[in-house]
């Protein structure tokens, strides 16, 4: 049986729209794909709450999916509110002003879910033909899958994500050594239980899920003069390759990363932690293959729902 399933990621930076035919639990085809750079999480996210400009943002960005939703006719809408949402004192008040506004139901999940739906999702365009780490670096979480094809041997959302790090350390531009340092201390403090389950279930690749991950892929493929096969729903760095480009994105200056066409605007500052945090994770837990999966969470809750 065909239907028209449209899904919705709200995330802490960017908001995301999918809209697909399913049929037989299979996805037909995928008919829209959006992003907006909402950044719910600025100016408020470490005092926890969604300020009042974010909020409007949040708002407007949802009527006009409401309006592809409607101009599409999907018959299922599923939204999933993560972090930003999740920590914010007002973050009920937004998913009532949603409702009223658009119609749209917005299910608050948590991390243990949202890194469910991110190993769904990464299952879709990379085979896990090894013990895996999955990263999917958000704005308000980071989320770490050890994983293989069959089965999640254990999951975990951080609270470290990018907008997070971002206010908490990143104060100087470029950002300084003393901030680097700063932010490898505090990862120490909160990466203790990650680092024994790496030991235990011995991960032989990383895969980052979307995000940072695709800029990184970008810049990779600039500066090697090659580009991801077309269609692709996935990309493969070695580890020279991946840490010459982090060790480049965290000595740039914002005037440099906002003049470079491979970094979208909403990510010119926060790729900076982002890299930080994937150089250490590389460096601590010795991984040497990796991955970048185009799919992530709104692609596992399409696949589910199909």
């Amino acid at each position: 049986m065909k239907k028209r399933i449209a899904v919705l990621d709200l995330g802490t930076n960017t908001f995301h729209l999918l809209i697909a035919d399913a049929e037989n639990g299979k996805i037909a085809a995928q008919l829209v794909a959006e992003t907006r750079a909402v950044k719910l999480g600025e100016g408020g996210i470490s005092k926890g709450y969604i300020t009042e400009a974010a909020f409007s943002r949040g708002i407007e960005t949802l009527r006009f999916f409401k309006s592809l939703i409607d101009q599409y006719a999907a018959e299922e809408i599923h939204a999933a509110g993560t972090s930003a949402l999740r920590s914010a004192s007002n973050g009920q008040d937004f998913i009532r002003e949603t409702e009223l506004q658009t119609g749209i139901k917005i299910s608050l999940i948590d991390g243990v879910r949202e890194a469910e739906l991110i190993y769904k999702g990464v299952c879709q365009a990379v085979e896990l033909t090894k013990p895996a780490l999955i990263m999917d670096i958000g704005g308000g979480s980071v989320e770490f899958i050890f994983c293989d094809e069959h089965e999640v041997f254990h999951k975990k959302s951080y609270p470290i994500g990018a907008a997070r790090l971002m206010d908490k350390f990143h104060h100087s531009d470029p950002v300084s050594e003393e901030d680097v340092q700063a932010i490898f201390h505090y990862l120490d403090e909160q990466l203790g239980d990650l680092k024994e389950n790496a030991r235990k279930f011995q991960p032989a690749i990383l895969i980052g899920s979307a995000g940072a991950f695709e800029t990184f892929t970008e810049l990779t493929t600039k500066m090697s003069g090659t580009s991801p096969i077309t269609g692709s729903t996935s990309f493969f760095f070695t580890q020279d390759q991946l840490l010459s480009v982090l060790l480049g994105i965290i000595l740039s200056t914002h005037e440099e990363r906002a003049a470079n066409e491979s970094i979208t605007p909403v990510r010119v500052d926060m790729i900076v932690v982002a890299s930080i945090l994937t150089s250490y994770i590389i460096r601590e837990l010795q991984i040497k293959e990796i991955a970048m999966s185009a799919y992530s969470l709104k692609e596992g809750l399409l696949y589910e729902r199909a």
